[in-house]
């Protein structure tokens, strides 16, 4: 089985890669291995049940377009958001790129409206407060697609894929790299051996430790990078007002004063619902999503609260740092995820089931496990949580409300960076890298950008 390239995993970078190959080059053969299932078979029963069925692998994190395309699938329009590309690329060469697949997500059938854009008087006005509350604003346009609208657009590119000559193989996890005697690769292992001199690992964060293995298997380049660890907050929709209709993604950065370190929202998702992710090791982990429909938005706005570290050496295990961490809240939890109201949190007491019923917000993840976040996360993560919520009151006013859920715990696996060239090629010749799981970007937007640059470089054609 010889394709001129060979693409593992089919999120956005890899679904990015195949498109510009394509177009770039039409005749070229291309072989996409996927370990989760297509986009029409990628079902989460829990979404109607509220019940987790253990689907092998999850459906939430892999499959066809990656875990983004159930996690409210918002595309981040900006070079300052969403990845490292700019340190590779140059900002200017990254802003273009990002037109052109925002341009390829507009045929698609996103939503061709823009939040961020057009509420100037507003969004001056939040940073105004986020000043005081020594916070930065990060502006940046966000289209959202919603999770059932990127649904059906990425059902849309899965059939285009096909109709253009792309192999796509599901159910189908690649299980090794073939090298020659010269170390340089020829193909892959997964149910059989596929041969291609072009290979392109673009796993998204639930390949990230397969990926890791793989480094170390075959002596490839990698560098610690940073890990983000947290809690995902909620809240109701009311408290949320202001940020929601102005910018419906706020992206706030803010330096904790006990520890100095990086704490910053992510994700959110304005009449949302929190959700788990499963991975292949069983280890439960919280996220959320947002519909587009509006007879499908509940009552409640999450986001994600992470705060980034960077270690140095001797240490080089951040998967494995952040998979013991949440595993500890599986521990206390039967495997499913912490809920602590925010007023227990600040006095170190355990949520209990009584407290958590008289709240005014109810929790939209069903079976999480009301519980005390103190036993699972290091203090100095506590800490700088604890300050960032006081400091969001400033900007969001209730915030610290003590009614406020925080989930945990909330883990981005894309700390194993691998170490490439200018043209994102590992010191494995042949054997090129993109996507989350690489460390080189962290959401749908760059990650489908470094697919298209993938696939300019690989073809020779074009600029990037």
């Amino acid at each position: 089985m010889n394709y001129d390239f060979i693409i593992i995993g089919a999120g956005p970078c890899g679904i990015f890669t195949a498109l510009e190959i394509k177009k770039l080059q039409p005749s070229s053969s291309i072989l996409i291995l996927e370990k989760g299932n297509s986009i029409k078979r990628r079902i989460c029963p829990k979404r109607k049940t509220d019940i987790c069925v253990g689907c092998k692998p999850c459906n939430i994190t892999t499959g066809f377009a990656g875990a983004g395309a159930y996690s409210d699938g918002k595309l981040s329009l900006s070079p300052d958001v969403g990845g490292n590309l700019p340190k590779y690329l140059g900002y200017s060469k990254t802003q273009k790129l990002i037109d052109y697949v925002d341009d390829i997500y507009l045929k698609f059938g996103a939503d061709k409206k823009i939040f961020g854009v057009d509420k100037d008087d507003e969004i001056r006005e939040i940073r105004k407060k986020a000043i005081s509350g020594n916070l930065k604003l990060v502006e940046c346009p966000i289209r959202h697609m919603g999770t059932e609208e990127g649904y059906n657009i990425y059902s849309r590119i899965e059939e285009h894929l096909i109709d253009i000559g792309v192999d796509l193989s599901f159910k189908n996890p690649v299980k090794d790299l073939i090298l020659n005697e010269d170390k340089k690769i020829i193909g892959v292992v997964a149910d059989k051996e596929y041969y291609s001199k072009k290979v392109v690992a673009s796993v998204g964060r639930d390949g990230s430790d397969w990926l890791r293995g793989i480094c170390l298997k075959h002596g490839i380049e990698v560098e610690t990078g940073d890990i983000d660890i947290g809690v995902r907050v909620e809240t109701r929709n009311e408290i949320m007002e202001e940020l929601n209709e102005a910018m419906y993604e706020s992206k706030l950065i803010y330096y904790s004063q006990t520890f100095d370190d990086k704490v910053r929202t992510f994700c959110a998702n304005p009449g949302g619902e929190v959700s788990t992710e499963y991975y292949d090791n069983d280890l439960a982990v919280v996220n959320g999503h947002s519909y587009k429909s509006e007879d499908l938005k509940s009552e409640n706005t999450n986001f994600a609260l992470l705060v980034t570290k960077h270690f140095t050496k001797p240490f080089n295990s951040p998967i494995e740092y952040g998979t013991h961490i949440a595993q500890l809240g599986n521990m206390l939890s039967g495997n499913r995820v912490l809920v602590q109201r925010y007023g227990d949190f600040k006095r170190g007491r355990r949520t209990t089931e009584e407290r958590l019923h008289r709240n005014n917000i109810v929790p939209t993840l069903k079976d999480a496990v009301p519980g005390d976040l103190s036993l699972v996360l290091p203090f100095r993560i506590l800490k700088s949580i604890d300050e960032m919520i006081e400091a969001l009151d400033n900007v969001v006013p209730g915030i610290a409300s003590d009614e406020t859920l925080l989930y945990g715990v909330e883990v981005k696996f894309y700390s194993n960076r691998v170490v490439v060239d200018e043209y994102f090629q590992s010191n494995i010749e042949g054997l090129y890298v993109g996507g989350d799981g690489a460390g080189i970007t962290r959401g749908l937007m760059q990650a489908s950008v470094n697919g298209v640059v993938l696939g300019r470089i690989l073809t020779k054609k074009g600029s990037y």
